[in-house]
C-alpha cells in the first residue's frame, strides 16, 4: 500500500488510517485513478461503509451506500436477542430495516431457516435492502411501517424486530459529522425525546404478532423506561435486555400466548 494513501487518510483524522487503506485498496484492485477517488471521498469525510459499499456486520458483508444508515456494532445485540426466540420456520419481521441487516443476520443466525419479510419507507435504503434481504431468502416492502405490509402478515410475525430512530431532534446536531452529514435525517431522528416512532412501532405490534410473539426495539440505557411503557401500554408483556461490551439496550415485548 502506498505509504501517502495512509499519511493521507491519517491526515484526516481516521484512527485507523493503515486498515482503511487497504479495504479502500481491495476495493479498487489495479485502478489507481479509482483508488484516488475513493481516498479523496473518505478523506472528505464520507463514511468509509458508503465508500467502499459495505459494512461487516454479524461476521457478514452488508450493501450499503450514499445516503443509506450504515448499520451499528452495537445493533448486534438485537440480532442476538432476537436469534434466541426465534424458531426454524418462525415469521420474522425488521421494520425501519434500513438497508436489511438486521433481519439478514437473525435469518443467517438461523440457517435461513425462517419466513424473512424487511419494511422502510426509504427507497434509497431499500435498494440495498433489497440486495441483502434477498441473499437470505426474504421479501422487501416499501411505506410507512405497517402501512407497507400485505394483510396476509397480520397476526403471523413470530419476532419483529425495530431499529427505529431514537436520537431527540435537539441531538442530532451533537452526532458524529459521518452521522450527522451522510446518513438520512429520517434514519436518526426519533422526535422531540427521540420515541416517537418506537410508540408508533409499538402501538399497533399486537395485531401483527402471532400468540406469543415478540416485537424487540433497539433503544437507550437513558430511553429504555419510556420505551418500555410504549410497549406495555400496546399491551404486551415487557422485559428488558442489555449488553455491558456493546453498550446496547433492547426493549422486548411478548404478546400473550391465549
Amino acid at each position: 500500500m502506498d505509504p501517502s494513501i495512509v499519511d493521507t487518510l491519517r491526515a484526516a483524522g481516521c484512527v485507523f488510517a493503515e486498515e482503511e487503506a487497504e479495504l479502500l485498496g481491495a476495493a479498487a484492485p489495479g485502478d489507481e485513478a479509482a483508488l484516488a477517488a475513493l481516498v479523496a471521498r473518505r478523506a472528505a469525510g464520507e463514511p468509509l461503509e458508503h465508500v467502499v459499499g459495505w459494512a461487516e456486520f454479524c461476521g457478514l458483508r452488508m450493501a450499503v451506500g450514499a445516503g443509506a444508515f450504515v448499520p451499528r456494532r452495537r445493533t448486534e445485540f438485537l440480532v442476538q436477542q432476537a436469534a434466541g426466540l426465534a424458531r426454524p420456520g418462525a415469521v420474522v419481521l425488521d421494520l425501519c430495516c434500513g438497508v436489511g441487516a438486521i433481519g439478514a443476520a437473525v435469518a443467517a443466525e438461523l440457517g435461513g431457516a425462517v419466513e424473512l419479510h424487511a419494511a422502510d419507507i426509504d427507497p434509497v435504503a431499500l435498494s440495498y435492502a433489497r440486495r441483502n434481504v434477498a441473499a437470505a431468502g426474504g421479501t422487501v416492502w416499501q411505506g410507512d411501517l405497517y402501512a407497507a405490509l400485505p394483510q396476509s402478515l397480520r397476526g403471523r410475525v413470530d419476532v419483529l424486530v425495530a431499529n427505529a430512530p431514537y436520537v431527540p431532534t435537539d441531538a442530532i446536531g451533537l452526532l458524529p459529522p459521518e452521522a450527522r452529514d451522510h446518513e438520512p435525517r429520517t434514519a436518526l431522528d426519533g422526535g422531540p425525546d427521540g420515541l416517537d416512532i418506537q410508540r408508533r412501532v409499538a402501538e399497533d405490534a399486537a395485531a401483527w404478532l402471532a400468540p406469543g410473539g415478540h416485537l424487540l426495539i433497539e433503544t437507550s440505557a437513558r430511553q429504555s423506561p419510556s420505551t418500555a411503557s410504549a410497549l406495555t401500554a400496546a399491551g404486551l408483556a415487557v422485559r428488558a435486555a442489555t449488553s455491558a461490551d456493546l453498550h446496547a439496550t433492547v426493549v422486548i415485548g411478548t404478546r400473550e400466548a391465549g
